[in-house]
């Protein structure tokens, strides 16, 4: 059990504590995201292919640059865990930790998820989300965050004993093993900290402990990603289900995803710029 350590308050503890909040990143400066003319693009767009990922399982796709993808709840309350790279270059992958940086703890429509450094460019940006209605709880808690790592064996080994393979880490190596015909150990180490697609979490009030509770997701709601770049993407349908008991369970009721990618109308992007790759020539001051 947790301690209160014994430190005495010094005589200027509420001065130093009412210091005012700065952004770290303030992001007005940030490239636009265009979404006027993404939202008129989605007018025009055709569903040109389907995944289906199964429940506690991982499945991989590929969403050409200029394309559009949804993550689509099918039959019951279901939260994924997403891991995109780019689909030339496994180097550049989504940066889990920039994004809240820039964006902040849960991301919404406008906002985009960011590569890796060196790169750090837009890889997706999110287009439209029918959960964009949830907002805040009096819990604190919102839906896609982008603070939880993804569930692994090697956490579930320490807290519980015992190995589990369906984590959504292990998932999720599988699936890029087997989209890139590499052994499963290698795959492992291009796996990263995940968007929590549908996912419901916070943190507490009093200890400020991360948690989760029950997805509001209902069969038929999805969120909508515009692809930036050439993607390759692997989605894995959480052990958790809903993720409102637990993770990492054979117990908890769960279902599949969907993946759908989406083809808008070549004329309806015309103009539009994609984003090049950070142009910091990586010098270093040296």
């Amino acid at each position: 059990m947790q301690t209160v350590r014994d430190i005495s308050a010094p005589a200027d503890a509420e001065e130093r504590r009412s210091k005012p909040a700065v952004v770290v990143y303030p992001n007005e400066t940030l490239p636009p995201a265009g979404m006027d003319k993404l939202q008129a693009a989605r007018q025009s767009m055709i569903k040109v292919a389907e995944i289906i990922v199964p429940p506690r399982e991982a499945g991989s796709f590929r969403v050409p640059k200029g394309h559009f993808f949804r993550i689509v709840s099918m039959e019951g309350s279901q939260v994924g865990d997403l891991n995109l790279w780019n689909a030339d270059d496994l180097s550049e992958r989504f940066f889990s930790g920039k994004t809240r940086a820039l964006h902040a703890t849960h991301v919404g429509v406008g906002d985009r998820l960011w590569s890796s450094l060196p790169y750090l460019r837009p890889m997706a940006t999110i287009t439209h989300d029918t959960l964009g209605w949830y907002g805040w709880d009096k819990d604190g808690a919102g839906v896609h965050d982008v603070i939880g790592t993804r569930c692994d064996p090697y956490t579930n080994r320490l807290l519980k004993g015992g190995d589990y393979h369906h984590c959504c880490h292990s998932n999720l190596s599988r699936a890029l093993a087997s989209e890139m015909n590499m052994p499963v150990q290698e795959a492992e180490m291009h796996v990263h900290d995940v968007l929590n697609v549908f996912m419901c979490t916070g943190f507490t009030h009093d200890t400020h402990q991360y948690f989760m509770k029950a997805s509001p997701v209902r069969p038929g709601d999805f969120i909508e990603f515009f692809a930036e770049i050439d993607l390759l993407g692997a989605l894995s349908a959480c052990p958790g289900g809903d993720c409102g008991s637990g993770h990492s369970s054979d117990a908890a009721p769960c279902y599949p995803l969907s993946v759908e990618i989406w083809r808008p109308h070549p004329e309806s992007l015309a103009g539009r710029s994609f984003p090049e790759r950070n142009a910091y020539p990586r010098t270093h001051g040296l």
